[in-house]
C-alpha cells in the first residue's frame, strides 16, 4: 500500500513494519453509538468494557439506539448496567447535541480534523483524545496523530531513544518526528500501537459483542469486579490513605 512506501522512508520506523499486514481503515458512520461506547470503555478492561456495552445494546433489544431513545432512558436504568454516574451524565451529554446540533456522518465529513475536534469537545465528557480515536477509525481520517496517547509516547521514547523528562520537550520532538510520517499518521499510530500491543481504537462492534456472548456467570463477575474496585478505591479517597 501507498502508506507503507512513505514509512518506510523512516529508517527506524521501517523496523516496525516488517513483515507485517497493512492496516486498512474502516468507518463507523453511526458516530452518536461510537462516542457512547468510547465513554463507556474508559479506565476499564477490555471484557468489562464490553460485557458494559453488550448491556447497553440489550436495553433497546440489541440494536443500536437513536439519540432520543437515550435520552428517554431513565438514569438509573443506565447505571444499572454497570455504568458510574459521571458516564451515564457525559453519554447524556453526547445525545443531547446528537440531537441539537448534530453529529451526524455527513455533517462531520464536511470538517477538517482541527474543526471536528473543536466541535465534539464542546460537550461535557469528550476530550481531544476521543475525538482523534473517532477521527482515526470511524471517521478513516488517515493523518491523525495522537500526541497525548501513552502508547505512542512509550512507543516513541523506546524507538527513537527520546527524553520524557521534559513533557513539553518531549511533545515537540514528538510532534517534528510526526511530521516525516504526513499524510499517512494514522498508520504510523496504527503500527505503535501494534508494536506495544496497545491499540485503544481497535474495539469491537456491536455486532461483533452480540456474536460471541459471554456466559451470565462471567458477565456478572466481571462487571461485580470493576464495581468492587471503583468502591475500594472511593473508600481509600475517603480514608485519606
Amino acid at each position: 500500500m501507498e502508506y507503507l512506501i512513505h514509512l518506510l522512508k523512516d529508517k527506524k520506523f521501517s523496523a516496525l513494519l516488517k513483515d507485517k499486514e497493512p492496516y486498512i481503515i474502516r468507518t463507523n458512520r453511526n458516530i452518536f453509538v461510537y462516542l457512547c461506547a468510547s465513554i463507556m470503555s474508559q479506565q476499564l478492561s477490555v471484557r468489562v468494557a464490553d460485557v458494559i456495552y453488550e448491556r447497553f445494546l440489550a436495553l433497546y433489544d440489541g440494536k443500536e439506539p437513536a439519540p432520543q431513545q437515550v435520552l428517554d432512558t431513565d438514569s438509573l436504568t443506565l447505571r444499572n448496567i454497570g455504568l458510574s454516574n459521571n458516564k451515564v451524565s457525559y453519554i447524556k451529554n453526547v445525545a443531547a447535541f446528537a440531537v441539537d446540533p448534530g453529529m451526524g456522518y455527513n455533517l462531520l465529513e464536511k470538517m477538517d480534523n482541527e474543526e471536528i475536534i473543536t466541535y465534539l469537545t464542546q460537550i461535557k465528557g469528550v476530550g481531544r483524545w476521543t475525538v482523534e480515536m473517532l477521527l482515526m477509525s470511524a471517521l478513516g481520517r488517515e493523518d491523525v496523530f495522537a500526541v497525548d496517547d501513552l502508547g505512542i509516547q512509550n512507543a516513541m521514547i523506546s524507538l527513537y531513544k527520546l527524553d520524557r523528562s521534559d513533557k513539553k520537550a518531549l511533545r515537540e520532538k514528538m510532534l517534528k518526528i510526526s511530521l516525516k510520517w504526513s499524510p499517512y499518521r494514522t498508520y504510523a499510530c496504527r503500527h505503535l500501537w501494534s508494536w506495544k500491543d496497545n491499540d485503544p481504537v481497535k474495539k469491537k462492534s456491536g455486532k461483533e459483542i452480540a456474536a460471541k456472548k459471554k456466559s451470565p456467570r462471567a458477565n456478572k463477575l466481571a462487571v461485580k469486579k470493576a464495581t468492587s474496585v471503583r468502591a475500594k478505591t472511593a473508600q481509600k479517597k475517603t480514608k485519606g490513605v
